[in-house]
């Protein structure tokens, strides 16, 4: 069976196609950065506005590469949250009113759901059970997952999540938005030791996570020193290290504490080269494995909402009651199978 998937909660569209057997047949995504940019970050109607102008393109561009139609669809699953509250709305629209037209199931996907399992899409792929370090713009969280829909939470943000930190600490260091990426690409010419940032919650003695105060203290730099290219490296390879040391030394005591050799690294931060550097060190040193989706699949995408919505279907999840609502907040213990 195929299912279509269709991401909406942010700022990014995407679209994708899943064959039970054959695997992912296609993808594509629309991405608002240039839209967001002026503004310095993400103005929820204007995002909510492009969903609604590029979706149905999408839709029928992702078809034709896979060479569809509609009629060949046998499912559609859409992110139900969370994220913005019209943002979603499109694309659960969009999903109903498709299947109500072709008398097909939806299933509605949580956005974490998604990537947590995007890693699975990827070769090799691990297996249950495993710890996830669910990490990006938004949230940052460990989990065990014991299997499809058997998520146990060990620790998350008490604030700040670490895509937050490094995007404050980039726009503090006046690069443009989103600034993660373009911090670590001025981190790489940093001077290593010149400064010294806090590291929060680091020895707390549990799988909590805290950036609140990172983000403070990089302002404190930036406000006592004269910002000059060495120097805003220098600050940028400071905060990079310090978000990646705790993402480390915490991935590292949640698989010790659980038992578990196996961490799957998901969502945008992901990416990060210094923190998959760090995490293939500290966690093979122990005898582990490391697991990443691949880099198309780090931030949001429409694969992983395809991919999680067929996993749940074989789960006998989907339904032909096309009224639907979005939950902007959603705790992913709150899922039910």
């Amino acid at each position: 069976m195929i299912t279509l998937g269709i991401e909406s909660s942010c700022d990014e569209t995407g679209i994708a196609l899943y064959h039970t057997e054959r695997g992912l047949l296609a993808h594509t995504l629309h991405s608002q950065i240039a839209l967001h940019n002026e503004y310095g970050g993400v103005v929820p109607e204007l995002a909510s506005r492009d969903h609604v102008r590029y979706a149905l393109p999408l839709i029928r561009a992702v078809l034709q590469k896979a060479d569809c139609t509609l009629h060949d669809i046998g499912a559609i699953a859409y992110t139900q949250g969370p994220g913005l509250s019209g943002a979603l709305l499109v694309g659960a629209s969009i999903a109903c009113a498709l299947a109500y037209t072709l008398n097909i199931p939806t299933i509605s996907v949580h956005h974490l759901e998604g990537h947590l399992l995007s890693p699975l899409l990827s070769n090799p792929a691990p297996e249950f059970p495993f710890v996830a370090l669910l990490v990006s713009g938004g949230h940052t969280q460990l989990m065990r997952v014991d299997g499809v829909g058997r998520y146990t939470l060990l620790g998350e943000s008490v604030d700040d999540a670490a895509g937050e930190a490094f995007d404050k600490s980039a726009k503090l260091l006046g690069l443009d938005y989103p600034g993660g990426a373009l911090l670590s690409q001025l981190a790489q010419g940093g001077t290593p030791g010149r400064f010294k940032l806090p590291r929060p919650m680091l020895h707390s003695g549990d799988l909590d996570f805290s950036f609140s105060g990172l983000k403070t203290a990089v302002l404190t730099l930036t406000q006592q020193h004269e910002l000059n290219e060495q120097t805003r490296a220098d600050i940028a390879h400071a905060a990079q290290e310090a978000i990646v040391d705790v993402l480390a030394s915490k991935a590292l005591s949640a698989l010790k504490q659980s038992g578990l050799d196996q961490l799957v690294v998901a969502g945008g931060v992901g990416a990060n080269q210094q923190l998959r550097n760090r995490l293939n060190e500290v966690i093979h040193k122990r005898g582990g494995k490391v697991f990443y989706p691949d880099l198309e699949f780090c931030t949001d995408n429409g694969a992983m909402i395809a991919f999680a919505g067929a996993l749940r279907l074989a789960q006998q999840q989907g339904k032909k009651d096309y009224r639907f609502n979005v939950k902007p907040r959603w705790n992913l213990a709150e899922i039910t199978y």
